[in-house]
């Protein structure tokens, strides 16, 4: 497993994960960790975008669709 070590946290920041990892009942490691573990899994926006642009692709022609619009239109 990896280490990762986090430098010049604001005081006011760590004292509010300090209070949500009591909270939680957790140790403030175990909660950065949950967090952080949670986070990696979600995808970024740029990611999302991506897979929703490859699923995009279409096997219908643009004459197929024109074809179905004329017959929408009963031309």
């Amino acid at each position: 497993m990896a280490t990762v070590q986090i430098r010049n946290l604001d005081d006011e920041a760590y004292a509010i994960l300090r209070r949500r990892a009591a909270e939680s009942g957790r140790s403030l490691q175990e909660y950065l960790r949950m967090r952080l573990e949670r986070d990696a899994l979600q995808p970024t926006i740029d990611e999302a975008l991506g897979a929703a642009r490859d699923g995009l692709t279409s096997s219908v022609s643009m004459e197929d669709i024109l074809a179905a619009q004329r017959e929408g239109r009963g031309e």
